[in-house]
């Protein structure tokens, strides 16, 4: 027992707290705000490909999903919250890389005369840095649910720190190659998170031949280090072996060398060229809005933090300018995104907003130093000092953590589980039931292929349909199907699913839902509406009166009573249950269920008060004084 004790007191003397803070205060926030299920964009789509250790969509994210499915085999909460709390824990040591290399470049700043001074300033404002970024908007809202890009940002991290560490040793005459193999194995590895991390090639390239130009004319280092960079991207083989196993989701099937290079080019997402004038292009640059994220204070320490960084480490500056450049030139200048689309691309940003706090830090420690210097402190001071620095330091990402959190906190979002959940509880016995848009079908497959829920009824995804991959994962509806006798691969996805639904109509019953039936028109079809989905029955078939008592079995958390946290697809979400109940609602007045349809009508105008001006007209139409 002295033994344990001795050595838990050691372990405890060297232990360094500002890194033990640096995780834990981050994770501490995010498991306060964390999502407790499925949410919308790709979440349900990653949870189902990590739960099934399948393939996600375009490139795949193999490690992404191999981290995260570790995290499932915790018995606490469901799947997803499992695997939300995954990313909170790469966000988390996300921040920890920012403290890492702003101590890097800071360990040789002396502040003041009191040695001990200084190194609280710096390691104190090092953790400031790395509290900042956790509650930034963009991390913090990648923080609650299933995302790939605070582990990318994470491991950047890492190489940026160990290229510093590598150029440290080499300014002093020692070789130490092995630190940019692991470099270059890293970023190999990387690339099972996100593509996007070739955006950091120029930066670490810089880093290196600046420190001597002439490391290009070693072919035998660059030859080990091209090599160290193959094997870390041999995580790709991740794809086709479990492709062969056929998992749940298995998107892509990159059993063969023509359909992997199909999924990892991401050749399913062919986009149309379009025009692009000067309000385009700068609301694409304005996706990298630092003052945003870290506020107009924060943005002005980035900038002093450039200047000093200047005059001694200026490799840095050079770097993490060179990688901003990189960045807007081909995600702004050539990927040239649609504007309802940019909100997508702000995600890649992650990366250079971790180093954006790393500057962050290395201000608030040249601001601060040039106070102490100034205030010509004595030899002896008491803990008010100390504790002034700390408020001082804190003040920004105290500030920031008020403003983001309410926007940011998903504890209670159960909108997306709830409305897969509904639109489940709509459809009868051994169904087929077309989706559309991606949020309205991923929160589908989790709880259908995750949960467990419906496994009766078949869950097509519109867009998807035109692939021979697709069909060949749903051979239950799809196996004869009259869709793989024609070649509608580049066809309109609407050209598939009129095939699909004359091949199954007279089958089984056949539903579409909310965005389907507002996308598509059908000639020779009708869409009944049943809750938030709709039946498709032929024009000439007697359609009966439509069932509302689905309406009871809805759950209506975050709906009728609103949570804080909305984005675009929750957003829409609310409106498609508001829209619902004011076409149900427009329905009873016009078989004469007038105090019915008043009661839809008026949920209609709860969830969206926009409706308002509909409801007034339906009244008018009717003569119903209200």
């Amino acid at each position: 027992m002295r033994i344990s004790k001795s050595v838990l007191s050691r372990l405890a003397e060297r232990l360094d707290w500002y890194v033990v803070l640096s995780v834990i205060i981050p994770f501490t926030v995010y498991m306060a705000t964390l999502a407790p299920s499925v949410t919308f964009f790709d979440s349900g789509e990653f949870l189902t490909a990590t739960a099934s250790l399948g393939s996600a969509h375009s490139p795949g994210y193999p490690l992404f999903l191999m981290y995260a499915k570790v995290f499932t085999w915790i018995p606490l909460g469901n799947v997803a919250f499992r695997v939300n709390m995954a990313t909170a824990l790469s966000s988390s040591l996300a921040c920890f890389g920012v403290y890492l290399l702003t101590l890097a470049l800071l360990k040789k700043e002396t502040l003041a005369d009191n040695e001990q001074l200084s190194r609280f300033i710096v390691k104190t404002a090092a953790l400031a840095a790395a509290v900042t970024f956790s509650v930034t908007p963009r991390l913090w809202l990648q923080s609650n649910h299933d995302k790939p890009y605070p582990l990318l940002a994470f491991m950047t991290a890492i190489i940026f720190y160990l290229l510093l560490a590598w150029r440290d040793h080499y300014e002093c005459g020692e070789e130490r190659p092995a630190y940019v193999y692991v470099c270059t194995f890293l970023a190999g590895l990387a690339m099972g998170l996100h593509q996007s991390v070739v955006l950091l090639l120029p930066a670490w390239f810089l880093l290196i031949v600046l420190a001597d130009w002439r490391m290009l004319t070693r072919i035998k280092e660059l030859v080990l280090a091209t090599s160290f960079a193959m094997v870390g991207f041999s995580v790709h083989l991740y794809l086709p072996l479990r492709a062969t196993q056929n998992p749940l989701l298995n998107w892509g099937d990159s059993k063969t060398s023509t359909q992997f290079l199909w999924h990892f080019l991401r050749k399913g997402y062919p986009a149309e060229p379009h025009p692009r004038d000067f309000s385009l292009l700068w609301a694409q640059i304005k996706a990298f809005n630092v003052p945003r994220e870290f506020t107009w204070l924060g943005a002005l320490l980035v900038l002093y933090a450039l200047l000093c960084l200047w005059k001694h480490q200026r490799h840095f500056v050079i770097a993490y300018l060179a990688a901003v450049f990189t960045f807007l030139l081909v995600i702004a200048g050539y990927f040239n995104t649609v504007l309802d689309l940019i909100f997508l691309t702000e995600e890649f940003f992650t990366p250079l907003y971790l180093l954006t706090a790393v500057l962050v830090g290395v201000g608030l420690v040249n601001l601060l130093g040039y106070a102490t210097r100034a205030a010509q402190l004595p030899e002896q001071f008491g803990f008010k000092v100390y504790g002034l620095i700390v408020v001082m330091l804190f003040v920004l990402p105290t500030s920031l953590c008020a403003v983001n959190y309410y926007e940011n906190d998903q504890h209670n979002n159960y909108i997306a589980f709830d409305y897969a959940t509904n639109s489940l509880r709509s459809l009868p016995q051994n169904a087929v039931m077309f989706t559309w848009g991606d949020s309205g079908a991923f929160p589908l497959w989790y709880l259908q292929g995750v949960e467990r829920m419906r496994e009766d009824v078949d869950l097509p995804h519109t867009p998807h349909i035109v692939f021979d991959w697709y069909l060949d994962s749903m051979p239950r509806i799809f196996k004869d199907s009259n869709l793989r006798k024609f070649d509608i691969q580049n066809s309109p996805p609407e050209v598939g699913l009129r095939i699909a639904v004359n091949d199954l109509i007279d089958l089984r019953p056949v539903y579409i839902d909310f965005s389907t039936r507002y996308s598509v028109s059908f000639s020779d079809y009708v869409p009944v509406q049943k809750g938030i989905v709709y039946r498709l029955m032929r024009a000439s078939e007697p359609r009966g009166i439509p069932d509302i008592s689905v309406w009871d079995n809805y759950s209506n958390r975050g709906i009728l009573d609103k949570i804080s946290f909305l984005d675009l697809d929750t957003g829409k979400a609310i409106l498609i249950y508001a829209n619902s109940y004011l076409e149900a609602g427009e329905f009873l007045f016009n078989i004469g269920r007038y105090e019915e349809g008043m009661k839809m009508l008026d949920k209609a105008v709860r969830i969206s008060p926009e409706l308002l001006a509909s409801k007034q007209q339906l009244l008018m139409r009717y003569g119903i004084a209200r």
